[in-house]
């Protein structure tokens, strides 16, 4: 039987390791039928968790095995050079040989993202790979890139993300002419660096729904689909969101707690309170893709849980079936002029 997706799971990777990255593997191929999953790892850690997911699924579930673990904390060299029988290389070597369409990992995210660029290669006209993720906005979501992957980075390369976001909102969205936004200090074209400048005059001329600059409020706003930005930036706004949800969640359950009074209003609201943790739940948002290369490959959260890691594995196949790669290098290709790049 011939299945649409294949997936390749780093089941060894994250805080959770196989004890997550199984059970929501199987959930997913419950919901997705037209997906099979090879399971990548130690075979002695993995046995114990199959119970009867084999009999289950039949040829939609597969084992690799691989000896070696990347570890969380692990140098990207050791984990590029040392081990390359290490689940996470191997899944991305599934991926290469076209016996995957997309590798998911939870692990150290240097390391994944070192080791995709070494074995899949960037797409044509693309000079770094980006990290994009999404977070919850006024008005669904908002894709933001790049997460950490590049801190320095030029207006070419801001160019860059600014397309393949759209790329990936247009895949994962089916939305034809997602909006981009370039993060600057201000919507003034006169404001921000030098580089910001160049990159706003080299979207312009993109063919991309260009709609200028935006502030770090319109993130949240949702006033463009795609928001572009270098890696220092990104990377300082995704956990700065992070930790103001977790402060707001966290006074929030202090506040209904203080007495009995409090403690019956929550009570009332439990309605209200349950819609808004869904909506702002940041487990239905895991699922960082590693856009420019030549392959598949999603970043989960390395503390996910099984529901977190499961939003993974469906962003991941809804990547891989809507081809996104091919998507990015198409339109890199309609870029006119093409850009310089410069590393």
């Amino acid at each position: 039987m011939t299945m649409a997706i294949t997936l390749a799971v780093d089941c060894m990777g994250g805080d959770h390791g196989a004890a997550v990255t199984l059970p929501a593997t199987f959930d997913f191929l419950r919901k997705d039928v037209a997906c099979a999953a090879i399971l990548v790892g130690r075979e002695e850690v993995l046995r114990p968790y199959l119970g009867s997911a084999l009999a289950e699924f039949g040829p939609r579930l597969a084992i690799r095995p691989a000896a070696e673990t990347v570890g969380m904390d692990e140098a990207v060299a050791s984990a590029l050079r040392g081990k390359k029988d290490s689940s996470m290389r191997v899944a991305i070597d599934l991926v290469k040989e076209g016996l995957a369409d997309a590798a998911i990992s939870a692990g150290n995210t240097g390391a994944l993202m070192a080791i995709s660029r070494f074995v899949l290669k960037t797409l044509p006209g693309i000079d770094r790979p980006a990290i994009c993720s999404i977070l919850p906005s006024a008005r669904g979501t908002t894709y933001v890139l790049d997460l950490g992957a590049n801190v320095d980075c030029t207006p070419e390369h801001l160019l860059q993300f600014g397309i393949m976001g759209a790329m990936l909102v247009s895949a994962l969205e089916h939305r034809e002419r997602p909006s981009v936004g370039l993060l600057n200090i201000g919507e003034e074209e006169i404001k921000g660096s030098e580089v910001v400048k160049r990159a706003a005059e080299l979207l312009r001329q993109s063919g991309l729904n260009f709609a200028g600059n935006v502030e770090g409020n319109d993130i949240f706003k949702g006033t463009t689909d795609v928001v572009v930005c270098d890696g220092f930036v990104g990377n300082v706004t995704l956990k700065a969101s992070e930790g103001l949800a977790q402060m707001i969640g966290g006074a929030l359950k202090e506040e209904f707690s203080r007495n009995l009074l409090t403690r019956f209003a929550a009570l009332v609201a439990l309605p209200v309170l349950k819609s808004f943790r869904r909506r702002f739940d940041h487990r239905r948002y895991n699922g960082a893709s590693l856009l420019g290369l030549k392959g598949v490959v999603v970043k989960s959260h390395g503390s996910a849980d099984r529901l977190a890691f499961f939003c993974a594995l469906e962003r991941a196949a809804e990547a891989a079936r809507q081809k996104l790669p091919e998507k990015i290098a198409l339109r890199m290709a309609a870029v006119s002029p093409a850009p310089t790049l410069c590393d």
